[in-house]
């Protein structure tokens, strides 16, 4: 996942980066309401970690302008404060989850991949990268008009690249995505199905629109390579 993390606390910032990035996510942070609702609105993150209590603007108020404006990213918010006033405020305002301080990071952990498995389910299912289209809902796959068949891993794979087209995905972000509950899936699978797709989707049309960014996972080019 391409995670923001808003969070004034220095100190807590730079433990969640850590703590995310050791997970295999990419994590920019944000220490105030300004920066971080400005960087949200130039990137299309996957999840947003949204302090309540930021100097500036407050979280409910970035939450509401980000809504305001279109983003789809899920947003989970962080408060001190524990009450239920202050929980339905933060759903109110367009949050999909909250947690409140002190949580555990294996709880975060679990909360911000349910919820990117959630936002992931309401992105458009058709995608189409240069002569590359594939249809979610209709589980097919063609290059230049060419019908291509892939096996369901193949194909959760590629959907999953297609849907963050032009973004780095780990490996550690598609096991968590295909293979969801088999966590301890050996990271080199998904260089032999990526190397399946591979020879399906690009060798046969001189084509290298799948590709390996190392020591950070793969990449899929929105124009189709």
């Amino acid at each position: 996942m391409h995670i923001l993390v808003v969070e004034d606390e220095h100190r807590m910032a730079t433990a969640l980066r850590r703590g995310l990035e050791a997970d295999g996510h990419t994590v920019d942070t944000a220490h105030n309401g300004p920066e971080g609702l400005a960087l949200a609105e130039r990137h299309p993150y996957d999840v947003i970690v949204l302090d309540i209590m930021l100097p500036g603007l407050n979280g409910y108020r970035v939450c509401a302008r980000l809504r305001a404006g279109g983003c789809r990213a899920g947003i989970l918010m962080l408060t001190a404060k524990d009450g239920e006033w202050d929980e339905a405020e933060a759903l109110d305002t367009g949050a999909d989850d909250y947690l409140s301080k002190p949580f555990s990071f294996v709880v975060l952990l679990a909360r911000l991949r349910a919820l990117h498995r959630r936002i992931d389910r309401q992105r458009p299912r058709l995608h189409t990268l240069g002569d590359l289209v594939l249809d979610a809902n209709a589980r097919t796959c063609t290059r230049a008009g060419t019908p291509t068949h892939l096996t369901a891993r193949e194909f959760a794979i590629l959907e999953h690249l297609a849907a963050r087209a032009g973004t780095v995905v780990s490996k550690r972000e598609i096991l968590d995505h295909v293979w969801d509950a088999d966590h301890d899936a050996d990271p080199s699978i998904v260089e032999v199905h990526v190397h399946a797709l591979r020879r399906k989707i690009d060798a046969p049309f001189g084509r290298a629109a799948l590709q390996t960014m190392r020591g950070a996972g793969y990449r899929l080019d929105p124009a189709g390579g």
